[in-house]
């Protein structure tokens, strides 16, 4: 049986869903466990309850791996009183691990939302909320015969990628100036003497939540004993972090139609939704989840259906009658998550034992 540590495991998950995009609020990450224990096996869920609990020690899963934290709002008493301390207090007293992204998850291309817009076929996908200040540019000065080095060790660690383009960077050649004091030991020149040399200034972009580890890989890789660079904060957007998903239907569809095809698709108990305008269906804009707080960037964006979950009754009047609201129910909008986490386990481990949890944890019901 193939045993991995567990911080192996953290390392690659979140090296695809960066902690740094989950919310202010949010819970994310390892819930319970010990970085250095052995993994034998991965129970994938979207939340955790007692049951799931029990399905993991019968498949000998010493990991659990789920969309939702067990709590969101922390645990200040262990008395037992509540479903979260229990759940807690079973996963310690078995020995099995929680790990769990939720609006990390959210907030990337092809997540909770992206596999929705899959499933449902859609071409032309972009983000539809784009997270704020997620792009830095670092500006760094080499000498000439080093440049090349340092450039491919800032790719390496993640930087220079604009949309499908990699290795991207800007470099002009100039002149630098130092002078060290009697305690430096200058990769050139003689300390206490005015240096000139011929230097690259390599500018690169990056995603701000690899700021750290690019930053580690400058100064590994240049030959200064002090390493001068700048990171400017972007404005740009970047097309890889954010809240939804907007895109299109390969065939235009009646609204009545289009409902049959997304009740079919995610097999919700019913589907509530605003009134159907008598126009086809050809965009549709989508956020897994609570996702009410896109209705509004739905319709600026001409969507001409938005599918999210957890609607309220006064925000199916929002789209004045033109946008149809269609709320699939929270479970079912996020539902294939636990496909997303096997992918990615499965990237990396492809020999390791990750399953899918069997059990059906929507704790809403529907009567007919």
């Amino acid at each position: 049986m193939q045993k991995i540590k567990l911080k192996e495991i953290v390392e690659h998950i979140e090296s695809e869903i960066p902690l740094a995009f989950q919310e202010d609020y949010d819970n994310c990450g390892l819930q319970v466990g010990d970085h250095e224990t052995l993994i034998t096996g991965i129970l994938i869920t979207l939340d955790v309850t007692p049951e799931v609990i029990n399905e993991a020690l019968n498949k000998k899963c010493n990991l659990i791996l789920s969309h939702h934290p067990v709590t969101l709002s922390g645990i200040k008493k262990m008395t037992g009183e509540s479903i979260p301390v229990q759940i807690f207090k079973d996963a310690i007293l078995n020995n099995i691990s929680i790990y769990s992204a939720h609006t990390n998850i959210d907030s990337i291309r092809n997540g909770v939302s992206g596999i929705l817009a899959k499933k449902l076929g859609l071409i032309n996908t972009r983000i539809l909320s784009h997270r704020q200040k997620q792009l830095l540019k670092l500006v760094t000065f080499v000498p000439v015969e080093h440049a090349e080095k340092v450039r491919n060790a800032l790719f390496e660690a993640g930087a220079g990628i604009i949309g499908n383009y990699g290795c991207c960077s800007y470099n002009i050649e100039g002149q630098g100036t130092f002078c060290g004091d009697e305690t430096t030991n200058p990769f050139v020149g003689k300390n206490g003497e005015l240096h000139f040399e011929k230097e690259i200034r390599v500018e690169t972009i990056l995603p701000a939540f690899l700021q750290r580890k690019i930053l580690k890989a400058l100064i590994a890789a240049h030959p200064y004993e002090e390493v001068a660079y700048d990171f400017y904060q972007l404005e740009n957007k970047w097309e890889e972090a954010g809240f939804g998903i907007i895109g299109e239907l390969t065939e235009a569809q009646q609204p009545v139609n289009f409902l049959k095809y997304l009740k079919e698709i995610t097999q919700t108990g019913c589907i509530r939704h605003s009134q159907l305008p008598d126009k086809q269906i050809k965009k549709v804009a989508i956020c897994g989840g609570s996702g009410s707080f896109l209705i509004e960037k739905a319709y600026s964006a001409g969507a001409d259906v938005f599918v999210t979950g957890d609607v309220k009754y006064h925000q199916f009047f929002e789209t004045n009658k033109s946008m149809i609201i269609a709320d699939i129910g929270h479970y079912e909008s996020e539902q294939f998550v636990k496909e997303l986490f096997f992918d990615i386990i499965i990237k990396k481990f492809p020999t390791f034992a990750a399953r899918l949890s069997e059990i059906k944890t929507n704790s809403i019901k529907y009567f007919s």
